[in-house]
């Protein structure tokens, strides 16, 4: 039997699994030991390296993210960088069509329609994060403990779930609004406490299945407390559906302040946001159609990176996800 180390003693090794002669017969061929060893023992990568290699290859969510994260710093920076003063108003500049000096134009008000958009963007994007991050929050933790436990816990939370589903959403949260008052803090909270069933479903059927694992039977026999085992072992398997959830949200609450604010029971002045500088301006588009055009675009643009954003991060936590890109 030929030995499939070179004589040479030249740090070459023999590969007689390359070619074959006529007769079928194997065909020795040399390749350097440093090839052979990477073919025969391939880096592993850690899941944030396959999540980052699926994640580049979308290039539009790539996009998406940079245009939120552009969208967002400008936004953020309308203090150095807005034209003019916060709700100032000119009352010998109203309606008029963009310019030099008023490049989106004015409203009806006097008002920069620049201005306004920089800094009811603030608002708009304050408002749909922190929506997202409670209702998520919420969600998850409903739906964890109703996995995990099961039984009457499980049958009471998913009652509340269902409860909840059922509620008819804009007429809820305008009476809430009414009559809690129309405030930043007010809106958050009323849509917060009506987001969050969605992902409390998700997290319990996920968790459902994974308590059934042997990690988690381990660690349940080893004494780990409830809460320790959702912490520990249950969650950190569920990371790519809340994060996707919790993007998708922020869009979600976008359009439903804006919503609304449209139709006025959302957030009200001295304070701007997107949804109701379409509400200030819905009686005079005909006339000035600038009013309504750059806030829209606003929405428009930040509700599509958001949902591309997450359509992006969906592909890239699921590993069985057909890729769209090359």
């Amino acid at each position: 039997m030929i030995s499939p180390v070179s004589p040479r003693g030249d740090g070459l090794e023999l590969d007689t699994r390359i070619a074959q002669d006529a007769e079928g017969a194997p065909l020795a061929t040399e390749l350097a030991a440093s090839e052979v060893a990477a073919q025969m023992d391939p880096v592993a990568l850690t899941q944030w390296q396959l999540f980052s290699r699926r994640f580049k290859r979308h290039k539009f969510a790539i996009f998406s993210l940079v245009l939120l994260i552009v969208l967002t710093v400008i936004c953020f920076s309308a203090t150095w960088i807005a034209p003019f003063e916060k709700g100032k108003i000119d009352l010998l500049a109203r309606n008029e069509s963009p310019s030099s000096e008023h490049w989106f134009g004015t409203e009806e008000g006097g008002r920069d329609v620049l201005t306004d958009i920089l800094y009811g963007g603030q608002l708009s994007l304050r408002i749909g994060l922190s929506v997202a991050l409670v209702s998520t929050v919420v969600g998850t933790a409903f739906g964890a403990l109703a996995g995990l436990y099961g039984k009457w816990v499980d049958q009471i939370l998913m009652r509340a779930t269902d409860l909840f589903l059922l509620v008819p959403l804009i007429a809820v949260l305008a009476l809430a609004l009414e009559r809690f008052g129309k405030k930043p803090i007010t809106v958050v909270v009323v849509l917060a406490g009506l987001f969050w069933m969605q992902i409390a479903r998700v997290v319990r059927g996920l968790t459902l299945s994974l308590k059934e694992k042997e990690f988690v039977e381990g660690a349940r026999a080893a004494g780990a407390s409830g809460p320790r085992i959702i912490l520990r072992h249950i969650l950190p398997n569920c990371v790519g559906p809340i994060m996707v959830n919790l993007t998708l949200q922020i869009a979600v609450a976008i359009i439903a302040e804006s919503t609304l604010s449209f139709l006025g029971f959302g957030v009200q002045r001295p304070d701007v946001s997107w949804g109701n500088m379409l509400a200030d301006n819905k009686d005079n588009y005909d006339e000035s159609i600038h009013t309504i055009l750059f806030p829209g675009l606003a929405i428009l643009l930040t509700v599509l990176a958001v949902n591309a954003l997450g359509d992006g991060l969906r592909d890239a936590f699921d590993p069985h996800a057909k890729q769209r890109t090359d």
